[in-house]
């Protein structure tokens, strides 16, 4: 009885011993392959193994979007999945005879997507008095539009939710610059919504004016003392900057690739919705002439 139990006791501590490293190395690959990318990167830390198996192109195969492999261009060579994966994670790629962009978040490998100008519905689009495509260098499209002078704002877009990485949060955000003559849009928000086609979608009002907010949060005001006004006293107005309550969500925020963004809404692929998502931006209200803007696209953004 006890030789029985301590070969039992022998084999349960074979049994404990027993660690990831001890599969075959095409196991490893496929147990990684369903983690994520930053995963990966600190699996490869931890042995000479893993570092193996973890850059391996098995694993960086399973993160990359396999359906737009074949629209690589021929001058994109990468020497591996995992420098073909950073690339993607880096340079947006062009898709859909260039009216779409595909990046990945590079921790995630999530699907980031814009729209370009081309792809969007723009009312008086085509009429060169209202608006007028051009090519900016800075841009990833060929081709840009910019508001040359009307009053009916109206910027639509559409995208198929199957296109987006499931069980994930998106936001969608306008992506444009402002000319220096920019005039007019500092008079009237904008309304923005997002939501599903079919549906009154989640609206709310944004400003295109970055400077507005600046000029909200510092307003001139004149300072009293006591019953009697400053000014009064000493024959001159004294005025002091004083914060104006603002939502700075309704602002346009720089990015780092110098553009600016404002956000339109939020949704959440569960992986079992299908249709489309539609987002617009309106300003057809306030009557007033305004120009100067251009804008490259819609981007959707995993809220990481």
């Amino acid at each position: 009885m006890l030789c029985f139990m301590k070969s039992e006791l022998s084999q349960m501590g074979r049994c404990a011993s027993f660690g990831l490293t001890d599969l075959p190395q095409d196991c490893i690959a496929a147990i990684i392959s369903f983690t994520s990318p930053r995963d990966a990167c600190r699996l490869s830390l931890v042995s000479t193994t893993l570092k193996s198996v973890s850059e391996s192109d098995a694993v960086w195969e399973s993160f990359l979007p396999s359906e737009y492999r074949a629209s690589l261009p021929s001058s994109i060579c990468c020497p591996s999945e995992k420098q073909l994966y950073l690339r993607l994670s880096e340079i947006p790629l062009l898709i859909h005879g260039g009216r779409k962009s595909l990046q990945l978040e590079r921790g995630s490998g999530k699907k980031i997507y814009m729209l370009s100008a081309r792809d969007l519905s723009i009312i008086w689009g085509d009429t060169p008095t209202y608006w007028r495509w051009i090519s900016m260098p800075e841009s990833r499209f060929e081709e840009v539009a910019e508001l040359m002078n009307v009053c009916w704002f109206e910027v639509r877009g559409k995208i198929a939710i199957s296109l987006l990485s499931p069980m994930t949060h998106y936001k969608a955000y306008l992506v444009f610059k402002l000319t220096t003559g920019a005039y007019g849009l500092d008079f009237q928000p904008a309304e923005v919504s997002f939501g599903l086609v079919g549906t009154e979608g989640c609206k709310r009002t944004v400003y295109l004016d970055i400077d507005r907010r600046l000029r909200q949060r510092y307003q001139i005001v004149p300072r009293r003392i006591r019953l009697f006004s400053r000014s009064r006293l000493l024959g001159f107005q004294t005025s002091v900057p004083t914060p104006a309550a603002s939502d700075d969500d309704q602002y346009p925020k720089v990015r780092a690739d110098a553009w600016l963004e404002i956000e339109l809404g939020e949704f959440f692929n569960d992986g079992c919705t299908n249709g489309e998502l539609e987002m617009s931006v309106l300003e057809i209200k306030g009557g007033h002439w305004k120009g100067g803007l251009i804008v490259q696209g819609i981007e959707f953004r995993p809220n990481i």
